[in-house]
């Protein structure tokens, strides 16, 4: 089977013949449905810094946003059945993630997957939904909920609104919380109304005067990550999942002086993907996607490395 394969800083994906999965113990095939391209793609191709998360060599087929149906079941895994609509969540039990450490992703057609990220796809979710969820909707609610604690009567503001900002955002304002955006992208900001935005701006510094109890970058370009700090509300909670850039110079006064609380969030876990499929099967929940192929996966990263899109890119599989 063909996969797009990363082979090193500053050089494409490759497209290479690779053999196809099977089911080894505590192990299943999962036949690929649609795949997400994430910023985080971008970013690994062109940032030397993530090079020490490929420890266990190159080529590596990348893709950590995947939704399909099993194909096969290894031994003690029979909970599972062919045929089951699952979605994955990207991160292993051993630290590594799906199209990062040693686990191939979903840009090819099958991939393995194990107890640790397999999650059931509802079949009210189509699989470009489920797929955007395993890593933008994941590591959105995530940030959002389990480690920024957002709920009813929280002022919230979200940094970026692409992908998992636009996720992150709606998850809020359907919680209850006061939410303002900041944006960059004038047509991503058109869609304040749909998310449920108290108010956009181009930077979050524009709400330095309500106060906010709780900013979550998913940006992460450096000076956004220092901006969000500016602006916290006194006893605010800063959370940072962006990673635009792997570095940022910050006021370390304003954290003393306002008693901030800055955390990191990655990923996510099964119970937080769980939770966003329930919330996509309301209809509650249904993020701007942009479809595509699987041939069409590199210039997708090469499109969001230009920047300017709108919504999330789904390679979908015919297989």
């Amino acid at each position: 089977m063909k996969a797009w394969q990363f082979v090193g800083t500053d050089k494409p994906l490759e497209l290479n013949e690779v053999p196809e999965p099977t089911a080894g113990p505590g192990q299943v095939v999962v036949e690929v449905k649609a795949a997400g391209v994430c910023h985080s793609d971008v970013s690994a191709l062109d940032d030397p810094g993530w090079m020490e998360l490929f420890q266990h060599g190159l080529p590596r087929t990348m893709g950590h946003e995947n939704a399909g149906i099993i194909s096969e079941v290894g031994e003690g895994m029979e909970q599972w059945k062919v045929g089951d609509r699952v979605g994955l969540s990207p991160m292993m039990s051993d630290g590594d993630a799906l199209g990062y450490g040693k686990w191939d992703g979903g840009f090819a057609p099958k991939l393995l997957a194990t107890e640790d990220n397999l999650v059931a796809l509802p079949d009210e979710v189509p699989f470009d939904l489920g797929a955007m969820a395993t890593d933008a909707g994941l590591t959105a609610y995530h940030a959002m909920v389990t480690k920024g604690g957002a709920k009813e009567g929280l002022k919230v503001g979200v940094i970026g609104l692409g992908g998992l900002g636009y996720i992150g955002a709606r998850v809020a304002a359907l919680l209850g919380a006061e939410v303002y955006g900041a944006e960059i992208n004038p047509e991503t900001q058109k869609l304040a109304d749909e998310i449920g935005l108290k108010d956009v701006a181009d930077s979050i510094d524009a709400f330095k005067d309500k106060e906010l109890d709780l900013i979550v970058d998913y940006a992460g370009f450096g000076t956004t990550t220092a901006q969000g700090i500016e602006t916290l509300g006194k006893f605010g909670t800063f959370v940072q999942v962006g990673m635009g850039r792997l570095e940022a110079t910050i006021s370390t006064y304003t954290i003393i002086i306002n008693q901030l609380t800055i955390k990191g969030s990655q990923s996510g876990t099964k119970e937080d993907l769980a939770e966003i499929y329930e919330l996509m099967r309301s209809g509650k929940l249904n993020p701007p996607m942009n479809h595509i192929k699987h041939e069409d996966i590199p210039e997708a990263i090469n499109k969001l490395r230009e920047g300017g899109v709108v919504g999330r890119y789904i390679a979908e599989y015919d297989n």
